[in-house]
């Protein structure tokens, strides 16, 4: 077919289900919607699990959206032809509307018609699950798609677990909603790699597209067996840049048009040619997908900003990351801008809070330069210190880990450094440090579901509507011009971020917090209603966020205290919540202020 770009894909796909009777939904943000079980949001059904789960739609049971996500559990496989920290996800969905017949249809429409992609029929190959104790072997579909016109050579039956890989049972963690699915492939000119080549080998013949989820089951706990979920739904997921990969037949992801020219910028700062050498090909690529995602996390509706915890510690390592590779290619750091300006301009149409927030993207960036070329000239004095009176030929991997925790300093740094001085870095020692590092970092976040977005646990409903009584009281005292900026919760506790030039006084604090718990001491009902866009303005309703969920949204009243459109659940009442107690007011970022707090008995 011929050449297809990243925003004509996004068109088409949106065009194909809309004439479907989808309605497209916005992008949610990167930072989940109060939700403390993770950091970013990690997939395209993240953001949709509350009506996967049952929950109605305000915008119906038909929907599509890109979504924007953010994903470094594999942040050192990056540099490679594929892996990327950020990618958009394309999705349709089906909350208990349509099901395996009428998406097989579609996805078979969409692949194979000259108004679409136009993929001929023998390159096309499918995969069904082959059944197991949960879920009976899936014929229904395998025989939806050999109707359609699929090769029965080309269809394959494929388990939970193949080739020590997750194939055709889809699930996000260990509770929430799963299911089984059928995913489509590209079948690539390679030769197949044996008699029993299928989509599960990594040989390179099948290119995975697209994937069809059936998700009609929940596991309600960890290590619980699956239950029949109330109503099935369809949750498909086509990456957009792997796919473009695919369809113009590119060898890596950085050829598609929103990876490239961050290359090509790469290249004139450096005076080297991307494609010649793979040490140098893998640095631009790190620094263009880090950039990439650097850029989409400072300017999203909820900004992140640089620091040693959390998302922000992400962010920081991305920025960081990028830093360290533009030295090996003996580019000023400061330089990197080029790259981060590119992306807000390719993406400020698709995401406006990009061009709304820009100056806080290029200020933070610029700082966490300044603070990293810092932080080298520190890490240089400490490492000369340990190798000085070495004896040993070999850096213990525990000091290379504290010059990377404590002062910032890269592990590729310390390697560099190492081998200019004819040592050795214990790898396998860091690596251990750096494993139980991320092990004790992930103990606030066990599970995807554990009172976060499925909002089983009323605790976590209880710190939501403290969120609610909060602002209202922030905007009491110091206008209307405070609004919301982000928050974080978890079962022990909430954040929010406000915006505010300003640190509070003690007194203001006590302020703050004394009106809270006299809203909850008032025992006010929350009354949740669902109304159009425009019924909800009208009614006074907040709401940063108006075109998350399209033209229909939920609003919470809380007596005359507040009302906002939200989307995450709420206590009954304002009783229910206990005694609200501010332990902590600090900067968030440059006029955002962020107050973190606790609900005691």
């Amino acid at each position: 077919m011929d050449n297809i770009t990243t925003k004509i894909l996004k068109k088409k796909f949106i065009d194909f289900f809309k004439s479907k009777n989808h309605v497209q939904i916005d992008s949610a943000s990167l930072v989940p919607d109060n939700d403390g079980s993770v950091l970013f949001t990690t997939a395209g059904m993240h953001p949709l699990v509350p009506y996967l789960l049952g929950k109605d739609h305000p915008q119906g049971t038909r929907l599509v959206d890109v979504q924007k996500c953010v994903r470094t559990n594999d942040i050192e496989s990056v540099g490679d032809f594929s892996h990327l920290t950020f990618f958009e996800m394309l999705g349709n969905w089906s909350l208990g509307d349509y099901f395996k017949n009428e998406i097989v249809g579609y996805s078979y429409e969409f692949l194979t018609s000259p108004d679409y992609l136009n993929l001929p029929i023998d390159r096309l190959a499918v995969s069904v699950f082959a059944g197991n104790e949960n879920s009976p072997k899936d014929e229904e579909t395998y025989n939806r798609w050999k109707e359609l016109g699929i090769k029965e050579e080309n269809i394959y039956y494929l388990g939970k677990k193949e080739n020590g890989k997750e194939n055709n049972w889809w699930e996000l963690g260990e509770v929430g909603p799963c299911g089984p699915d059928s995913e489509m492939f590209y079948i690539t000119d390679r030769e197949p790699c044996g008699p029993d080549c299928n989509p599960a080998c990594d040989c390179g013949r099948f290119l995975e597209i697209w994937n069809d989820v059936f998700m009609g089951f929940v596991r309600k706990e960890e290590g619980a067996p699956i239950e029949p979920l109330k109503r099935k739904n369809i949750d498909t997921g086509m990456g957009l840049e792997r796919t473009v990969c695919v369809l113009n037949g590119y060898k890596s992801v950085y050829e598609v048009d929103s990876l490239k020219p961050a290359i090509e910028i790469l290249e004139k700062l450096s005076g080297l040619r991307y494609g010649l050498y793979d040490d140098i090909d893998k640095a631009m690529r790190i620094i263009t997908d880090h950039l990439r995602t650097s850029t989409m996390i400072l300017g999203d509706e909820n900004p992140t900003t640089p620091s040693n915890i959390g998302r922000g510690y992400v962010l920081r390592r991305l920025i960081r990351r990028s830093i360290n590779f533009a030295r090996r290619l003996k580019i000023d750091a400061t330089k990197l801008i080029e790259v981060v300006n590119f992306y807000i301009d390719f993406f400020k149409d698709t995401y406006p809070c990009l061009e709304r927030n820009q100056s806080i993207i290029r200020e933070e960036f610029a700082k966490e330069v300044k603070k990293f070329n810092n932080t080298i000239s520190q890490g240089l004095k400490e490492f000369e210190k340990v190798t000085s009176d070495m004896t040993d030929v070999t850096i213990n991997g525990a000091v290379a880990f504290r010059l990377y925790d404590t002062f910032g300093f890269p592990i590729e740094l310390t390697v560099e450094l190492a081998e200019e001085k004819g040592l050795k870095v214990n790898i396998d020692e860091y690596n251990q440090c750096y494993k139980e590092h991320q092990e004790k970092s992930r103990t606030s976040s066990a599970g995807m579901f554990k009172g976060g977005l499925a909002g089983t646990d009323y605790g976590y409903a209880k710190y939501h509507t403290a969120t609610h009584l909060l602002l209202a009281a922030l905007r009491k005292h110091f206008g209307e011009g405070v609004y919301q900026r982000g928050s974080n919760i978890t079962l022990e506790r909430m954040r929010f971020d406000f915006s505010f030039d300003r640190k509070l006084t003690p007194e203001e604090i006590l302020m703050i917090e004394n009106d809270v718990n006299t809203y909850i001491s008032q025992a006010i009902p929350v009354v949740c209603e669902e109304m159009s866009l425009e019924e909800a303005r009208e009614s006074g309703a907040m709401g940063i966020f108006d075109n998350k969920y399209g033209d229909r949204v939920t609003v919470y009243t809380i007596g005359d205290v507040s009302k906002e459109i939200c989307g995450g659940p709420h206590a009954q009442n304002t009783k229910d919540l206990g005694y609200f107690k501010i332990i902590k007011e600090e900067s968030s970022s440059s006029g955002v202020r962020r107050i973190k707090a606790i609900l005691t008995d």
